[in-house]
């Protein structure tokens, strides 16, 4: 569709609140993206749904939220009680955290919605003192119905339990639910939570490709079964068209697909990347991977202030900190290293996000694809992909971490040489244009290569638990790269496997399924006297060296030695039976501690804990009695 020649937020029609353009003014944006140019009036009319395909970094983010923020103060009357006037979906806890803090950032400057957002202990404060509170807030604005305001809440799993969530939303009653998926579910299957047509006004998915994949599509399924047909519907994503099939499924009603395109430098072809993004790779040797990174960041000038690594598992970003950690240090490189992945706790996750976009020093985050959608990390400067993604969609999202709002960025996959390089014309069949790097220089002698790989093995003998956590990261490495959709160009069968296990300092390799058959695999010669070599934790040290007395190999009978072998050529990915013992374990000590915790409350603390027992038992009755519930979203 065409856009307005006019970009200044005074020029929409129909117009913004007041408090709204005070608000953009605040952030710093003097002029509309084009991305939102083109969104926020369709929404604010409220005839049209919309498909939204924009380049990461455009303004995705604002584009649904203002035009979100202005339909509900629009209304004709205030929300009831409990009862949701908009969802925005996200596909991760991160993602859905940073829509919830921009969206309170921007009600800062809605004076109702400021002072509803102030602590429950300060709501009984005087309008004189919260006035004061909201420097920013326009004066004319205090006028409004005092129930003419909008209260969030941010639903993710993890962070708080789905009890904690309702008992708030109880307390509350917001109208506008940020949320992932799954917990979502959970609050809108309780009976206390309303979503009638009458006041549901917008529901947004944002990353809409990610969240119509399979894993999520059974919960979107049930929500949208949940939420009234005659709504504004909005999909966001960088490469929502890749998922078209799929969204015209979920209902959409007169759709607009409002798609933004960057031109490249000589102004013709179309390209799907902000033009300050520079896209490059390096085709190198496993083993020269770490090496072309410490080069990399040593080289770069000016230094960037914040790096993100890509890998492809969680056990990797658990290994590969300590491997970074080491190397770079070695090579006088001083740098903050952060890991972050979808397995670490709530807790950890957050610490470490705040962690890595708060450091006022060089920072690296080592992650997965959890941190490759939407997040938005100011001065990120430099995006490396050790692994490519399983995905050939989330290539440009992890692209798209650096570059953002018109900031200059690099981005750089290290491929193998060989059939691996055939990424590139891939990429460039999908519009994606990736060129070799060339500044700065990247060059790795026979020797440097030799120095990395023994200062890599040298860290990993001195912890046997480092060793532990190598041979766990190479299988699930594997297992990753054996799955990747480009399957025709990353083949196990092609993989230099002396290389991979010296870029990796392993000093041999594990036992997998996945390696039999094989033919181009030679052991590695690494000296190890495996009976002496320890862990530095002393109760792990203490157990190994029981184990090995208790049950030396040559004491076993015959069956208890095959039994023994069979147990150490198996494979991580088939031990699910001890893993579930272990999980069934976790359950029963918790059930155990919360019987304890209720027999010390008093009376009252009992029958509030059975009030919101019942609650839950709701829930849970709800999402049963919802299998039978028809459902025309998805085929």
């Amino acid at each position: 569709m065409a856009m307005s020649s006019s970009r200044s937020w005074p020029s929409l029609t129909p117009p913004l609140a007041e408090w709204i353009l005070q608000a953009v003014a605040s952030m710093g944006f003097q002029r509309m993206t084009p991305v939102q140019a083109s969104t926020i009036p369709f929404f604010i009319m409220g005839s049209k749904d919309v498909v939204v395909e924009a380049v990461t970094g455009s303004g995705k983010t604002l584009a649904f939220l203002i035009p979100t923020a202005q339909r509900i103060l629009q209304l004709e009357e205030p929300n009831k009680k409990h009862h949701v006037a908009a969802i925005i979906i996200s596909p991760t806890r991160e993602l859905a955290k940073q829509t919830f803090d921009v969206l309170v950032s921007l009600l800062g400057f809605h004076g109702p919605s400021a002072q509803a957002l102030q602590p429950l202990e300060a709501e009984n404060a005087s309008a004189d003192k919260s006035s004061n509170t909201m420097d920013h807030a326009d004066a004319s604005l205090v006028c409004l119905e005092p129930d003419f305001k909008i209260i969030p809440q941010l639903l993710v799993g993890g962070s708080s339990s789905p009890t904690e969530d309702l008992r708030l939303f109880l307390q509350k009653s917001p109208n506008i639910l940020v949320a992932t998926p799954g917990r979502l579910l959970e609050i809108l299957s309780s009976p206390h939570v309303h979503c009638p047509q009458s006041s549901f006004e917008v529901l947004i998915m944002d990353e809409a490709d990610r969240l119509l994949d399979l894993g999520f599509k059974e919960d979107l399924q049930k929500i949208l079964g949940r939420l009234p047909k005659q709504r504004r519907t909005g999909l966001f994503s960088a490469s929502v068209s890749e998922a078209l099939d799929q969204i015209i499924r979920v209902g959409l009603r007169n759709p607009v697909k409002i798609v933004v395109k960057v031109k490249n430098a000589d102004g013709r072809e179309e390209q799907r990347t902000p033009t300050s993004l520079q896209m490059t790779y390096l085709a190198m040797p496993a083993s020269h991977k770490i090496t072309a990174l410490a080069q990399l960041l040593q080289k770069l000038d000016p230094p960037p202030l914040k790096t993100i690594v890509y890998l492809s598992t969680c056990a990797g970003v658990d290994y590969y900190r300590h491997l970074l950690s080491h190397v770079l240090s070695l090579n006088e490189i001083s740098i903050l290293t952060v890991p972050l992945h979808g397995k670490h706790p709530p807790r950890v996750r957050n610490k470490n996000f705040s962690l890595f976009t708060n450091s006022t020093i060089p920072a690296l985050l080592i992650t997965t694809d959890v941190a490759a959608r939407g997040l938005d990390v100011p001065q990120v400067d430099l995006v490396v992909q050790i692994d490519a993604p399983i995905d050939p969609k989330d290539f440009l999202h992890r692209c798209g971490r650096a570059a953002r709002a018109g900031r200059k960025g690099l981005s750089v996959i290290f491929l193998h040489q060989g059939r691996e390089e055939d990424y590139i014309p891939f990429l460039q069949v999908r519009k994606t244009p990736i060129t070799p790097l060339k500044h700065p220089p990247i060059s790795i002698t026979p020797e440097q290569e030799l120095t990395t790989t023994t200062q890599l093995q040298n860290l990993i003998k001195t912890d046997r638990a480092l060793h532990d956590k190598g041979q766990r990261a190479f299988v699930s490495w594997v297992q990753s790269y054996s799955k990747h959709q480009a399957a025709s160009i990353f083949r196990i069968a092609d993989l230099d496997w002396a290389s991979l296990a010296a870029g990796w300092g392993l000093l041999k390799l594990p036992r997998m399924p996945e390696l039999k058959g094989l033919t181009n695999i030679e052991p590695i010669t690494v000296p190890m006297n495996w009976d002496t070599y320890k862990y530095k934790d002393s109760t792990r040290e203490k157990r190994r060296l029981g184990d090995l007395k208790a049950e030396p190999d040559d004491q076993l009978q015959p069956s208890a030695k095959r039994s023994s072998k069979q147990q150490k050529s198996q494979s991580w990915s088939q031990k699910h039976e001890a893993q579930e013992e272990r999980s069934r374990r976790r359950e029963q000590r918790h059930a155990k501690r919360q019987w304890e915790r209720v027999e010390k409350m008093n009376p009252e603390e009992k029958a509030r804990q059975t009030e919101l027992e019942g609650m839950i038992a709701e829930i849970k009755q709800g999402r049963l009695l919802e299998e039978d519930t028809p459902f025309e979203g998805f085929e």
